[in-house]
């Protein structure tokens, strides 16, 4: 348990050192006053938490200040830890045995860090002893498809591909039909990075969600949406924007290690209210660690 604690302090050290990190020498031995307000709300919106959520912290830690006589800003250091956990949602559990084969539709934008989560997701499963198989539907960027295939090799994985421009759709299908010919427990689908606004890459997405559903009935059985923590708020419009056309159920937050933005996590959960499944905490194929808020806000907060 102590060498996961030290991995999310390590994973989070950028966040805490970029922002929350300042919080120890704010939150000294003065006197709570107007600057600490000032000062605390806008540490929070340098951090991504958003405008809403910040104002709402300030707000329940001024109603703490007044209830219970604080009058010291390091009085506020545990009031501060106890509202940002309240903000954040144990993820529910990854329950899918239910399914066989458990089929997972992986959505995000070019960039976002999706193949190599997939590659970590694949492990992931791997280790809870579960068949896993990948489906290499992003045909519109041949790089996609070879880095997978990378990572298979390396995880010793079976990989569905199509060809460079093939139908992602048709690739999608062929890929649930293999999972089920194998018998494998998870068949995990990428599909091409597409951004937001481009209506046409987004009707596309929708019909690989629908051609998967006519390959297996009930299928998808998860959406999970990667979201690249180092864009910070802007990717609250990527979530909208994929929630609404394929109904996305879950979140991985990769790169986590390397963003100075991990309030995010807070914007994500007040804003979409889509769960964390999974957070990227660094490179290596076992870096991807189930979503913990106690270890978020304990890596967050304290060095």
């Amino acid at each position: 348990m102590i060498d996961l604690i030290n991995k999310w302090k390590q994973g989070l050290e950028r966040t805490r050192k970029a922002t929350f990190g300042r919080l120890a020498a704010m939150l000294g031995v003065s006197e709570i006053d107007t600057d600490t307000w000032e000062d605390l709300e806008a540490l929070l919106l340098q951090a991504d938490l958003g405008v809403e959520t910040s104002q709402q912290i300030i707000e329940s830690l001024r109603q703490r200040v007044h209830q219970q006589g604080l009058t010291r800003t390091s009085e506020l250091q545990q009031a501060l830890k106890e509202e940002l956990l309240k903000r954040l949602d144990e993820p529910p559990p990854i329950n899918l045995e239910m399914h066989q084969p458990a089929v997972i539709l992986i959505v995000g934008v070019n960039g976002s860090g999706k193949t190599t989560t997939i590659a970590k997701l694949a492990y992931w499963f791997k280790r809870q002893n579960k068949k896993v198989l990948l489906v290499a539907a992003d045909t519109f960027r041949a790089a996609a498809v070879d880095q997978l295939q990378v990572w298979a090799e390396r995880l010793d994985l079976p990989i569905v591909a199509g060809q460079p421009n093939a139908d992602p759709g048709a690739v999608a299908y062929d890929g649930i039909q293999a999972a089920l010919a194998r018998k494998a427990d998870v068949a995990l689908v990428d599909t091409a990075g597409r951004l937001h606004t481009r209506y046409n890459l987004m009707e596309e997405l929708k019909k690989v969600h629908r051609v998967v559903g006519k390959a297996l009935p009930g299928a998808p059985h998860a959406v999970w949406l990667v979201l690249d923590a180092t864009t910070g708020q802007n990717a609250l419009q990527q979530a909208r924007a994929f929630k609404d056309a394929v109904n996305v159920n879950g979140i991985i937050l990769a790169k986590l290690d390397s963003s100075a933005r991990g309030g995010m996590a807070f914007a994500i959960q007040r804003t979409l209210g889509i769960p964390i499944l999974f957070v990227g905490l660094g490179e290596k194929p076992e870096d991807l660690e189930i979503f913990n808020p106690e270890a978020f806000v304990q890596g967050i907060l304290e060095g």
